[in-house]
């Protein structure tokens, strides 16, 4: 929680963060990588592998509407 709220406090916006505040917001940072993780697990297993790799993530980035908001952030330059 304390990286977390080291991220919050670089936002200049932000001036006073509440504990309950970071603690929500590392909550759900835990549910969305965990259900990217379990999203990409899927294509993982339905190509009959065991190892998740980058292009499991990316094909999950494709593949489910909600996360259309990644696309291109895996994207070396």
């Amino acid at each position: 929680m304390s990286r977390i709220k080291t991220i919050m406090r670089s936002d200049p916006d932000c001036n006073i963060i509440s504990q309950d505040a970071v603690y929500l917001v590392t909550k759900a940072t835990e549910m969305f990588i965990e259900f990217l993780g379990k999203e990409a697990a899927k294509t993982t297993i339905n190509t009959k592998r065991k190892t998740v790799m980058k292009r499991d993530v990316d094909s999950a980035i494709d593949q489910v509407s909600h996360l259309c908001f990644l696309e291109g952030a895996l994207e070396w330059q």
